[in-house]
């Protein structure tokens, strides 16, 4: 199953090329006209990356200085250096260095290293790079004002909680990618604001008189170059750009650091629909070596649980074919356009790093800057603070940048409120079914993503379970009073449902029963849930309980998800998120044929199908009842939870802030739907809440205040008695009790005596 749902979703990643123009409508009549018919195309990917913030107004930078570290930090005949940073949000600020030519100012220029480089390193004032690769240095001395921003690196430091004494190997961009993610802001957006900020700083210049206009660049280097792009191509006061070891194909995007993953992107832009966003004005494409990163810093005792991922300079095949295609999408339009669009390669096709002379003199070129010429490097700056940390500066940033994404958890409930729950309004069960169905298709389209409609008929395919070995529970060969089947069902191509139906063995002719879908959870299979060997340890969580319920007389049907496999299972995540779908996706349609075929069985009461889900399988229960409404009602066990805390917090121990499971993050669901969000969607439906008080997934506090929404909406809408939270003794596991009871309950099938 998991090895068919990534061929499907490769399939789909290969044609999500020939999908995008829908998504465009470029008029090429005028350049005012272009830059309004892309309009809405730079406004969904400002969406995608989260630069959402309203930045604070930057007038002037603040010098970073201390009795024993000087504000200038170098010097040479021809430039000066200061240590800066300047205002983005509340409490977070871009930090770097300033270059301030020491003659005439021609350009203004924002030059961004990578990741794990140094401003000082584009400065020369420390190692790293040669004196001809420093790009920033040089464009100052060419008299350039050139800003250096630092950004976020790839290592794991302060990756982590000293006070709870919780840490992680993620690199610092993914630990701050996890924790944005969820609330609908990422690391890149964090960055491409601060290159915005520094915009506005050189913007607040021009509005002095100046005896010819200077216009503002952007330079930037790998990591850097990912920035440089999104930030021209959301800004449109950026009058060139230079990206180096960076434009390529994204078709493989879910092979990159998970810090570089953007919700949707591939289904409207390749790295050449956003060069498109830039034009007419100038883009500059140096082909250059990238940086080799083979994936995260190394797992250690206490360090673990970072994403797979992984840099290297790609094919220049792979570079000029995603070049001619930014070409081809401006052919139509001004010549201008497609003039100023330019790849720069060394003599044999790749230079030996950013800032070339090639490349640095096509972007002066393109900045209009009259008469300059790209001099040869001149005297090295010597660093005049005698002890200084960089690392000290990179934890500060981390930090800044940590605390305002928990400040915006910390908002989230009020913002689900005003996004949410300000917005329905009813006065019955029926009202409010019809007032959820815009945010239903919301939750679908825009954070779970839908799949295609299916494409295959169901062509159900059964064959009868065979009895297991001796030892085993008696139950699972039908002694008990059912019969077990195996069914597969066809979704999309590649794409199937498989499952387990047990079927009670005393159905009159005719008689039309309610069904128990029991949903197994992670890295579980059906059988699990049937009980089939009570020594096993998936028994000690699940209980047998689908094969309990069939004792009770219940049609069950034992769906297998597919979050299976470690690393390979999360992959799927991976490449179902740049096409704007996840995991959920693929399961919410097979689901939705599962219902389909239980509805064909003669013996079943289509209108009578509960769902009950442990684990994985409760947020398979808070997910998909809320899209489908042919669950008749549903419970969710040892799952529910303050669930944006639960992947967003990093003061929790228990956050998914500190494991593995890298694909638990869903692209803005914090400021959208939590769990009692997602009930009221299910709402007017029955639904259920199982929680053992021991249960590690979370805390009885986070779960009763959550789950006191949901009563208060069911009281409020009339129907109390729909809902029910049941606490016990007990840990991640089955009870069994009330939930048994609600079933009978709810499914309107009397308990046997």
């Amino acid at each position: 199953m998991v090895a068919g749902i990534d061929r499907f979703l490769t399939r789909e990643t290969e044609q999500s090329i020939g999908g995008r123009e829908k998504y465009w409508k470029r008029d090429f009549t005028s350049t005012n006209a272009y830059d309004e018919s892309v309009q809405p195309n730079r406004d969904r990917l400002r969406k995608m990356i989260g630069a959402v913030d309203a930045r604070l107004p930057v007038t002037a930078l603040e010098f970073v200085s201390s009795t024993t570290s000087p504000a200038k930090v170098g010097e040479t005949d021809a430039f000066t250096v200061e240590a800066v940073r300047w205002p983005v949000f509340e409490g977070v600020y871009a930090e770097g260095l300033w270059l301030q030519p020491k003659g005439e100012t021609v350009a203004r220029i924002v030059a961004i290293p990578d990741a794990d480089q140094t401003p000082e390193m584009l400065v020369g004032l420390a190692p790293g790079l040669v004196p001809e690769r420093q790009f920033a240095r040089r464009l100052a001395e060419t008299g350039c004002e050139v800003l250096v921003p630092l950004l976020i690196d790839r290592q794991d430091a302060w990756s982590g909680n000293p006070r709870i004494r919780r840490f992680t190997n993620q690199p610092h961009r993914e630990w701050i990618y996890r924790q944005a993610y969820e609330l609908g802001r990422h690391v890149v957006g964090y960055e491409v604001q601060k290159v915005s900020a520094a915009v506005d700083f050189f913007e607040s210049k021009k509005q002095k008189a100046e005896s010819r206009k200077l216009n503002i660049g952007v330079a930037g280097y790998a990591e850097g170059g990912l920035v440089a792009l999104y930030a021209a191509a959301l800004d449109k006061r950026i009058e060139a750009t230079l990206v180096s070891g960076y434009f390529d194909s994204r078709q493989r995007l879910w092979e990159e650091p998970i810090y570089r993953n953007v919700f949707g992107l591939l289904r409207e832009f390749g790295d050449a629909e956003i060069a498109s966003l830039i034009a007419p004005r100038a883009l500059i494409v140096e082909y250059s070596v990238a940086p080799k990163v083979a994936g995260p810093p190394t797992p250690r005792e206490g360090r673990a649980g970072a994403a797979p991922g992984k840099l290297k300079t790609p094919d220049y095949e792979s570079v000029e074919a995603e070049f001619e295609r930014a070409r081809a999408l401006l052919k139509a339009g001004n010549s201008n356009a497609f003039d100023r669009l330019k790849l720069i390669t060394g003599t044999e096709g790749m230079t030996t790093g950013p800032g070339s002379d090639r490349a640095l003199t096509a972007f002066l070129d393109a900045l209009d800057v009259s008469g300059a010429q790209l001099k040869q490097v001149g005297q090295t700056p010597a660093e005049l603070r005698p002890a200084f940390d960089p690392g000290a500066r990179q934890q500060r940033q981390v930090k800044e940048l940590e605390d305002y994404t928990q400040a915006l958890l910390a908002e989230s409930e009020r913002t689900r409120a005003d996004f949410f729950w300000h917005k329905v309004k009813a006065a019955s069960p029926q009202d409010w079914e019809t007032a959820c169905a815009p945010f239903k298709q919301i939750l679908w389209d825009e954070v779970i993503g839908r799949l295609p409609s299916p494409a295959l008929p169901i062509n159900a395919r059964s064959r009868r379970l065979e009895a297991p070995a001796e030892d085993e529970s008696s139950s699972a060969t039908g002694a008990k009073g059912w019969t077990g089947y195996e069914v597969v069902l066809d979704v999309n191509p590649d794409v199937f449902a498989w499952g387990i139906l047990l079927v009670p063995k005393e159905l009159k002719p005719s008689e039309r029963r309610p069904v128990v879908v029991c949903q197994h959870g992670l890295e579980g299979v059906p059988l699990d849930v049937v009980g089939q060997n009570p020594k096993g340890e998936s028994f000690h969580y699940y209980k047998g309980f689908a094969a309990r319920l069939a004792e009770r007389g219940f049609v069950v049907f034992v769906p297998h998800n597919p979050y299976r496999g470690g690393h390979t299972f999360r992959q799927l995540q991976r490449k179902a998120n740049p096409l704007q779908l996840s995991l959920f996706s693929v399961i919410t349609a097979q689901h939705s044929r599962i219902l389909e075929w239980l509805g064909t069985l003669p013996f079943v009461d289509a209108k009578r199908i509960g769902f009950y889900g442990l684990s994985y399988g409760g947020k398979t229960a808070m997910r998909v009842p809320a899209l489908l409404p042919g669950y008749a009602l549903s419970i969710c066990s040892g799952d529910f939870n303050d669930w944006v805390r639960k992947n967003v917090s990093v003061d929790y121990p228990g956050s998914y802030m500190f494991g593995g499971e890298y694909e638990m993050p869903e692209w803005n669901l914090g400021p959208t739907f939590n769990y009692a969000e997602l009930a009221a969607l299910i709402a007017p439906r029955p639904f259920m809440v199982e929680r053992g008080h021991n249960d590690p997934v979370g805390v009885d506090e986070w779960v009763a205040a959550e789950y006191s929404k949901v009563r208060r909406l069911y009281d409020q809408l009339g129907i109390g008695d729909q809902t029910a939270i049941e606490f016990f003794k007990g840990e991640h596991t089955i009870n069994g009790v009330g939930t048994f009871d609600f079933l009978h309950k709810h499914l309107h099938w009397p308990k046997l005596e």
